[in-house]
């Protein structure tokens, strides 16, 4: 009777902060920090928070999600499409997401591949039929260097207000701690992972032994997969259908690197002159020291400086146009970082900038352009 009433009164006050969700999105991107996937795989993805979060993880390059609810998805996939930000901004890694629709007890080849398969409190809604085969499609057939699944811990639920059997009436069940234990570490021999077992939604003082409120398995691999065995037998026939794709613009891809070096090469000459336009205006009232004029350009930045020490990359006034080498530009950290070589610089701006007929220098007016 005593711990009956002692869980009643915890039923009434326990409350999760943050919320149990984010605790174990934040458990997945703490992951990705640690391990740093390229390809990241989240199964039962629903309405596409986690795969939102992981879309800012730097190291990720391919990211897909799957549901068996092609109608969830697509309420709140725009949330993954790129921003006009992205265009403006683009990064220098590649970011593809992908929605596909399809369960987890069949094989696509979609999902080889993969570094790391996220499974959050999904196991618990499949069938008894979907469950059986889940391992081997997961461990097996995708074989993944990290899996991570979660998943209710019922020993907890006598201290959630309003749960009588399960959290949710989609549950087909809710595993206490050994039966999910004994599930896992049977998967991880089969298929030859080791399995750390965690969690996330701390228990009250004093009743550590309950557990987590949501039990977490970090399946690794032991060895490469070699997929040599029958049952791991790749299928050429795909058996989901994708519902959403996003490219995000990447200065990976030619056509978003030259747009930025464009716009970087315009910007960084379209400074110097300012600087020189400024230096040069000060002669304008003394002819003598007008036709003697050989700017040494002070310190547009300290870049400036230091390449005033070689003549051919100084900018220069001749008539009414201002002259500023490419081999300057060039040197600027933003230009050098975007380009690589002199010689990509040169390619990637051909036909997009004005430049001199020996094509060494970016060509502006002498005047000053109306702000």
């Amino acid at each position: 009777m005593e711990k009956n009433f002692q869980e009643e009164e915890f039923a009434r006050v326990i409350k999760f902060t943050p919320p149990l969700c984010q605790q174990r999105y934040q458990f997945v991107k703490d992951l990705v920090e640690k391990y740093k996937p390229k390809k990241v795989a989240d199964l039962g993805c629903a309405d596409c928070r986690l795969l939102w979060m992981l879309k800012f993880c730097s190291c990720i390059e391919v990211l897909a999600g799957l549901d068996i609810s092609a109608s969830v998805m697509k309420e709140k996939m725009h949330t993954l499409s790129p921003l006009p930000f992205d265009y403006l901004q683009p990064s220098e890694r590649s970011l593809t997401v992908t929605l596909h629709h399809g369960s987890v007890a069949h094989k696509d080849p979609c999902m080889l591949g993969f570094d790391l398969v996220t499974c959050i409190e999904l196991i618990e809604h499949l069938e008894e039929s979907e469950l059986k085969k889940f391992p081997e499609v997961v461990f097996g057939f995708m074989a993944p260097r990290i899996v991570v699944i979660s998943t209710p811990n019922s020993e907890f639920n006598p201290l959630l207000p309003g749960v009588v059997l399960h959290r949710h009436p989609d549950h087909k069940f809710e595993w206490n701690q050994a039966q999910f234990q004994s599930w896992a570490l049977e998967a991880a021999r089969c298929y030859d992972y080791s399995v750390e077992f965690t969690g996330v939604g701390h228990p009250p003082k004093g009743m550590e032994n309950v557990g987590f409120c949501t039990q977490i398995g970090v399946f690794v691999r032991k060895y490469p997969h070699t997929g040599g065995s029958v049952q791991y037998e790749k299928p050429t026939k795909a058996v989901y259908k994708t519902v959403f794709k996003a490219v995000y613009p990447s200065l990976k891809d030619e056509k978003y690197l030259r747009n930025a070096v464009v716009s970087e090469v315009i910007f960084t000459a379209q400074s110097i002159k300012h600087h020189l336009m400024s230096k040069h205006e000060e002669y304008d009232d003394d002819p003598e020291r007008k036709s003697e004029f050989q700017p040494s350009v002070d310190c547009f930045s300290d870049c400036l400086g230091r390449l005033a020490v070689d003549k051919t990359m100084e900018p220069f006034v001749s008539g009414n146009e201002v002259y500023i080498p490419l081999a300057t530009i060039f040197s600027f950290p933003k230009v050098n970082q975007l380009c690589g070589t002199f010689e990509k610089l040169c390619k990637l701006i051909a036909g997009k900038v004005t430049l001199s007929r020996d094509g060494s220098a970016v060509v502006f007016h002498a005047e000053h352009e109306n702000e």
